[in-house]
């Protein structure tokens, strides 16, 4: 657990080792005396969590300094150790699961979120407002994104056990997911989360207060899953938008991180106080500090909003590629249709060839016929692949095994012993049944 400052006075515990009797002394006294409302801590615990003062922060300094032990690690190490499971157990189906969703999930997403947290910026971000804003970026924005692109839900549905599944539909299908997930909600979030930890004392708490630090960087995945994962739209949630929509909201998201950015880098009011000023960090200053910070935010917003912007055209493209497709199958089966049923009218004799309606229906009736079997396969394969991509969307239970369908047919009871088996039909199975 890192100390914070206790007191009004800023003393850091993190900060102790200037003084000379950190190692031995049982109680730690500061330089010049203890401020009003200063706490004391064991000479044991300062030695085990207290450093000097931090070096100047560079880009060195975001893979050199590391705080693996919390329990952001274990949640973390959970949730990936969950999705390898999840991956590996549809490989044991013989389903191959793609290898990009997995690499943007535990690279991009895990990855991105243990970086920022366990690493250097983890490390200074209580020390300076631009990198909290860093951090911020990427817990809000980055994550949230690669997360979504791992389809986890849409994993989990395809690999959990029947009870677990049925939990997650019901939870996705719930009246608090479809409120949370509604976009103008999440939207509303989205907005207004920064405003409010920005300029209330929200944000200097969660500075002195290691809980109130880790529920914040919570808080910031939660709402940007929210936001995104609805606008890119692979997992089954509730709430999706047609893609104009989408992109529409996603350009009102703009300004508001615009404005948001300037705002704070034109601002005479440094924020969170005196706390940053009373660190006496040699090498920061915190008006400059605030500046940078907000240019952070500012274009940080503009480039996480042309790149989503971006992936929406291209979605938005696909799709439309993809229904232009089915509309030419579907043109092109009918005019299928109508050629062989002139056909057969024309090779039926005059009196189909004279228009007699009779026998038009007939040749018809007798083309139709002849495509059933291929609409019918055409039909089941849509169903099956729709039943894999959206379960959580249809509600429709997945099968936990594959070879499941076929044990029904291999346990047959048991004939007695003198008992005749039942004579077989000769007659021929209707056309539906084969199929």
């Amino acid at each position: 657990m890192r100390l914070r400052p206790q007191s009004r006075g800023h003393y850091c515990p993190r900060r102790a080792r200037r003084g000379a009797g950190v190692a031995i002394s049982p109680q730690v006294s500061r330089p010049g005396g203890r401020p009003e409302g200063y706490r004391a801590y064991p000479a044991g615990v300062l030695y085990a969590h207290a450093d000097t003062e931090l070096p100047p922060f560079t880009g060195v300094s975001a893979f050199t300094s590391w705080e693996p032990f919390q329990l952001l690690a274990l949640g973390l190490l959970a949730a990936a150790a969950l999705y390898v499971w999840g991956v590996v157990r549809l490989g044991r189906r013989g389903v191959a699961w793609p290898l990009h969703r997995t690499a943007v999930f535990l690279v991009g997403g895990i990855g991105a979120i243990a970086f920022v947290t366990l690493g250097g910026i983890g490390a200074y971000d209580d020390e300076l407002l631009s990198d909290h804003m860093i951090q911020h970026m990427v817990l809000g924005m980055l994550a949230p994104i690669f997360l979504a692109l791992g389809a986890p839900v849409t994993l989990a549905l395809r690999t959990l056990p029947a009870r677990p599944r049925g939990w997650l539909v019901s939870a996705l299908h719930s009246r608090v997911a479809r409120v949370l997930a509604f976009p103008l909600v999440s939207f509303g979030l989205y907005i207004a989360t920064p405003f409010v930890l920005y300029f209330s004392s929200l944000y200097r708490l969660t500075l002195e207060h290691d809980w109130l630090h880790n529920l914040m960087h919570a808080h910031f995945i939660l709402v940007g899953c929210l936001f995104f994962w609805p606008l890119i739209g692979i997992d089954p949630l509730p709430g999706r938008w047609p893609y104009p929509a989408r992109a529409l909201l996603m350009i009102l998201s703009t300004p508001f991180h615009a404005v948001l950015g300037l705002t704070i880098m034109q601002s005479a009011t440094l924020i969170a106080g005196d706390y940053y000023p009373n660190l006496h960090l040699a090498w920061s200053n915190p008006a400059s500090d605030q500046r940078v910070a907000g240019g952070i935010l500012w274009a940080g917003g503009e480039v996480v909003a042309v790149v989503m912007l971006a992936a929406l055209v291209a979605q938005w493209m696909r799709s439309s590629d993809r229904e232009a497709r089915r509309v030419d199958r579907r043109l092109d089966l009918e005019e299928a249709r109508a050629a062989r049923a002139a056909a057969l009218a024309t090779a039926s004799g005059p009196d189909v060839a004279s228009g007699s309606s009779s026998a038009i229906a007939v040749a018809v009736a007798s083309a139709d016929r002849t495509d059933d079997a291929d609409d019918q396969r055409r039909a089941a394969e849509l169903e099956r692949e729709r039943e894999r991509a959206w379960s959580a969307a249809t509600g429709i239970p997945m099968m936990d095994d594959p070879a499941a369908e076929s044990a029904p047919a291999q346990a047959q009871p048991a004939r007695p012993s003198g008992e005749s088996a039942p004579p077989r039909s000769n007659q021929a199975p209707s056309a539906g049944v084969g199929r």
